[in-house]
């Protein structure tokens, strides 16, 4: 299986993370992030999608050997959650950011059964609202969300606590802490920049982290 460190490089290789502390980003909450992450470019990339679904399926099957269905979070989970579920060869479906307005106006896409032993795929942990948009509506239904297996965590305290108060079991391919140290190795930040980055991390509103 794909070590985070693999997953780092491979990341980092097409941009999916970009790194920017002495040029940050702005969210849409105003806050300047030194890192932004867009992991749907992974789908555009053969070698690093075939890496990252395979470790999805791996991950999923050695953590939840019981798992009968893969879900996909909307938007960015979908792809992900249809190829590592292929890889498995079991059924996978997806949940809405809402119900539909007309039809059947259903939420959760693909037919999940109560008591159905799932497994959430999602691309982004940061403050786990996407995720818990997902999990809350299979319960809902009476799913057995059995965990989360993400491609990428910030490891915000805001989404560990989320995840925790929801009793979500999160595990992830890569965090920030292993990307940050391949992306020292490689060239791609200072070795200064990495102690930005994590205080960045470690509480994103203060922004003494940009003078540092």
């Amino acid at each position: 299986m794909a070590s985070k460190a693999d997953i780092a490089r491979a990341l980092l290789s097409i941009k999916a993370v970009f790194l920017k502390p002495d040029d940050p980003f702005t969210w849409a909450s105003g806050i300047k992030s030194p890192i932004y992450c867009d992991n749907r470019l992974t789908l555009s990339y053969p070698e690093v999608r075939t890496l990252i679904d395979e470790a999805l399926a791996e991950k999923s099957r050695e953590l939840y050997p019981e798992v009968e269905m893969l879900m996909g979070t909307s938007t960015a989970g979908i792809a992900h959650a249809a190829i590592a579920a292929d890889r498995l060869g079991i059924p996978m479906g997806y949940v809405r950011g809402s119900a539909k307005d007309h039809g059947r106006k259903n939420q959760i896409e693909g037919r999940v059964h109560a008591g159905e032993k799932i497994v959430v795929i999602e691309d982004l942990i940061s403050t786990g609202g996407s995720v818990l948009d997902c999990v809350h509506p299979l319960r809902e239904i009476g799913a057995n969300v059995l965990g989360v297996v993400s491609i990428f965590t910030y490891g915000m305290q805001k989404g560990l606590d989320r995840l925790a108060e929801n009793k979500v079991e999160n595990t992830s391919l890569c965090d920030l802490d292993t990307l940050v140290d391949v992306a020292v190795e490689e060239g791609y930040i200072k070795p200064e920049d990495k102690a930005r980055l994590l205080a960045f991390r470690d509480n994103p509103s203060d922004e003494s982290w940009m003078t540092r």
